[in-house]
């Protein structure tokens, strides 16, 4: 059984800087696509960020493109979100979560089947 555990939230003003953890346990995660997840308006979760397993190829909301920034280091079994320039708006609890689909892209529309508990990540002055 796959466990995910992230870290790395907390308070932030407007413009400063997080990097959130997605720490693995239970299974090594080289064939799993990672993605991290924050709640949204109107609809149940936002896909944020994506990574694939077998080319680390990224995918990121327009909401956060160009400031976040996602990566994984297989040896550590870990997947990090550098979150940049961040804004009120990014206020959320994020959650990273895994599916395994063995050399396929990352795609956040998808159901994935291993969620972690979430990390705060409030932006505030």
């Amino acid at each position: 059984q796959l466990q995910l555990v992230e870290s790395g939230g907390g308070l932030v003003q407007p413009g400063g800087s997080l990097r959130l953890s997605c720490a693995a346990s239970g299974r090594p995660l080289d064939y799993y696509n990672i993605g991290w997840f924050r709640p949204a308006p109107g609809k149940e979760r936002e896909g944020v960020s994506c990574i694939s397993n077998s080319d680390s190829r990224t995918y990121y909301a327009d909401s956060v493109k160009g400031r976040f920034t996602i990566s994984r280091d297989n040896a550590k079994n870990t997947v990090y979100l550098q979150m940049n320039n961040l804004k009120p708006e990014d206020t959320a609890l994020y959650y990273c979560a895994a599916v395994r689909r063995p050399f396929r892209r990352c795609v956040l529309t998808e159901e994935y089947d291993y969620w972690g508990q979430g990390t705060q990540v409030t932006v505030s002055s």
